[in-house]
Order: C-alpha cells, then structure tokens, then sequence
C-alpha cells in the first residue's frame, strides 16, 4: 500500500508540468480518421510522455484529437524525466510493483527488450496492416519473444544544425562533411563573433552529459570515424581501437575550446537554448529542435538549416538512431481504450499532424513524400536515407543488460571529456568491462 501511494505521488507531480498548453496551430485540431475508442465504457487513462522541447504541445494537441472523437474516454498527461537514463529508472518503478497507475508509456527505441514482459501484446489490438506500414526495422526491434510490445510513435537520428548566415559571412560554401572541417569552421566563426563584441559565442554545441545522450552522441563519432559499434550484432566488444581512441580525445579537445566547458553537463535542451539563443554556430541535435528554431520568435528562424553530421571521411557520416515506441502496461485496467489511443496517435494521420507541426521523423514511408510535410519540413526529403540508414545502439545484442552497458559506455567517454582519463585507458577499461558482462572478446591482431 505505500509503494502504490508513492508512486501516485510520483504521478501526481509529474502531471502538474504537462498541462494542456496548446501551439497557435494546435487549439482547434480536426480529426479525420475513423476512430476506433477501445470501449463505449467511461474510463480513464493515464500516459506518460516526454517535455522535451515542444513534445508536451504535441502530445497535448494529440489527447485533444482523441478525446474529441472518444469523448467517454479522458487521457490524463504526465511528464517522463528528460534524461532517457531517470526516465528508466522511473518506469522500473512502476512496472516491478505492478502498478495499474500509467496505461500507456512512451518508451526509447533501446528499451524494448527490458520492458517486454510488462507491456501487452499490441498486435492482438491492432491490425497487422497497420502495423505493416511502419518501417519493418522498428517493428522488428520492438517485437520480443514474437510479441509486438511497441507501436512507433516517432524515430529520430542524430543532425548537425548549421548557420548558413555565418557561413556564408566567412567563406565557406556549405557545412563540414568532415570533424575536422567542422572544428576549423567552428573556430574560425567563434574567433570572428567574439571579436565583433559576443563574447558568449560557440562553436560547437552538443550532448556531453554523462547520460544515455551521450551514448548517441559519442557513437556517432566512433561509428563515422571507423572506431566500431560498442558491441557488434555478433555480440563481439568494439570499442577498443585506434580510431575509437582518436575521436575521443580529439572531442576531449572541443571542450573549452569550440564548445564551452559546461558542455560535460549539457543536455539536448541546454544545447539547443545556446543555439537558439544565436550562440552557436553549431548544434548536434535530434529533429524536434527543427520546428522550434523555424518559430516566429526564435531569433534564428530564417538563418540556419541541417544536414548529415560530419564523419572522420567525406562520406562517412553516421546517426545514431533513436525514437520513441508507445507501449501499453500489462497491469492496465483499460488495455482496449488504452491500445485505441495508441493506435490512433500513431496512426499516418497522426504522424503526418506532428511532422508538420512539430518536425517529428514518421515511421511510416508515406509521409516522407506529403506534400504538405515536405514544405513544412524540407529536410525530410533529401535526409531520408540518413534518418533510414542510422546506427543502432547495441540494445538487441545486449538485451536486458543494455542499460549496464550504455552506463559503462558513456561513463567512460564522459570520463575522457572530462580530462580525468585519456582515450586509450577508457576504452581499454571499458572492453575488460564488457567482457566481464559477458560479452566476446575481439580477436587479436
């Protein structure tokens, strides 16, 4: 009984950041589809979803949707914790007491196979053609022991965000297809605004906080320069070489140089409020801050654009995939309503309604060649390959050890970032780590 109270409590105060706070274009949402509501019954049910950047305006805009075509439904909103890492914790909370208190959760790419056997089987609820047309990768990711225990929501992968007023001010004609490039760039435009009187300026801004963000961030480095994947689908550990030593001490030298110091501790939202603030000349950030820089009152709507992020080579640029998966608890009281709204918010429909609005990467092809998406969001034609080509976090090999191994992993690089180790003693620490978890061994050259 006191465990189901503190975790109400949780619920409770993580409801009150969610209110209902709607974008211009969002008051008067028109539902188009045929709704199936799961029940003619009066229920509640409660989802949990994410605040960064401009996802409560989405997610709120979207319960709307719903509830105007169900209204014996009511879906109450909290708040999951920003860091991906807090956001498991939490979620490990509610499922190990079995709690009825969240129905429907919003869950990262990387944690199907460690809430599976909490989460009911979506494909009892849904039809197959519906869930045929998302991209088969994800589907196959979040179907564990042949039950589909995610729906996708939305996907991501990681983008460089430019300034193309400063560019061009400088003389380069398009953005860094190489790190190097980008760190001569960086400096260059740092030195340049600085001298013009803003001492606040940056070069570079990115996730470097010891946390899942991390992670992504740092495998997009290793993976673009030949370094390796953490752990190969074989179950082999690749961390340990050369070119993985490289790319982290070199992005040990970003810190206080083209990035600010503070960057160990940054966040997406604390990089993407540098940039947006006109303080960057670049950014390493998923595709929601897309939207929020294109809005009236940013100051840098009409002067920067996004493209594939550098690699050690021309050509070698990598994404980390990520996304977020909707899933339904299977100690809900309501799992039919509760499925009805999942599929409903994840419908075609409803991705079409958050890439316009909110640049939100579909996981249904279709919606890459709407019209009305391509004109909101132009990017999303000539970067599909990337967005459909990134590199996933070794979550399927690792299972429900994944978290122990993303901890290790972004620890180690942070530990580099920091200056409390160099590259070559991290990753070396780091493979026996791996290997001790159970993982193979590479074999000696």
């Amino acid at each position: 009984m006191v465990k189901r109270l503190a975790l109400l409590a949780i619920i409770a105060a993580l409801a009150v950041s969610l209110a209902p706070t709607f974008l211009s274009g969002d008051a008067a949402p028109v539902v188009a589809q045929e709704v199936d509501c799961g029940t003619e019954e009066e229920v509640t049910i409660n989802f949990i979803a994410g605040s960064v950047g401009n996802e409560g305006d989405a997610a709120n805009a979207q319960i709307a949707q719903f509830m105007e075509a169900c209204p014996n439904v009511t879906v109450a909103l909290s708040a999951r914790p920003d860091s991906t890492t807090e956001g498991l914790a939490l979620y490990l909370q509610f499922f190990e007491a079995e709690s009825s208190d969240v129905d429907v959760y919003q869950f990262d790419v990387i944690h199907s196979g460690v809430f599976a056997e909490h989460l009911i089987d979506l494909a009892e609820y849904i039809d197959q053609e519906v869930i045929d047309s998302h991209f088969d990768a994800i589907i196959l990711n979040n179907t564990v022991d042949g039950r589909l225990v995610g729906l996708p929501w939305f996907t991501d992968a990681g983008l460089l965000y430019y300034r193309t007023d400063l560019l061009e001010k400088y003389g380069y004609e398009g953005p860094p297809v190489t790190w190097e490039e980008l760190e001569e760039m960086a400096a260059t435009i740092q030195e340049g605004e600085r001298a013009e009187g803003n001492a606040d300026f940056w070069g570079f801004v990115w996730q470097g906080n010891a946390y899942e963000g991390l992670t992504c961030d740092a495998l997009e480095w290793q993976e673009s320069s030949g370094g390796g994947v953490i752990i190969t689908p074989e179950g082999v550990v690749d961390v340990n070489n050369e070119a993985a030593i490289d790319i982290f001490d070199r992005a040990a030298g970003w810190v206080g140089t083209i990035s600010p110091e503070g960057v160990i501790s940054f966040m997406e939202e604390d990089a993407r409020s540098v940039w947006q603030a006109g303080n960057a000349a670049f950014m390493r950030n998923w595709p929601y801050a897309y939207s929020l820089g294109k809005a009236e009152d940013s100051t840098i709507a009409d002067v920067f654009d996004v493209s594939a992020l550098p690699g050690g080579e021309e050509g070698e640029s990598a994404a980390t995939l990520g996304g977020w998966q909707l899933g339904v608890s299977a100690y809900s009281e309501n799992p039919e309503a509760a499925a009805a709204f999942v599929n409903f918010i994840a419908s075609e429909e409803g991705q079409k309604f958050r890439a316009i609005n909110h640049s939100y990467l579909a996981t249904i092809e279709t919606v890459y060649s709407d019209e009305e998406v391509l004109e909101a969001v132009p990017f999303f034609g000539p970067l599909f390959d990337v967005f459909t080509n990134a590199v996933a976090r070794p979550s399927t090999v690792s299972g429900t050890q994944y978290p122990e191994v993303s901890e290790l992993y972004y620890t180690a690089v942070h530990n580099v970032l920091t200056g409390e180790t160099d590259a070559e003693t991290a990753l070396a620490d780091l493979e026996g780590q791996l290997i001790d978890l159970g993982f193979e061994a590479p074999e000696m050259e």
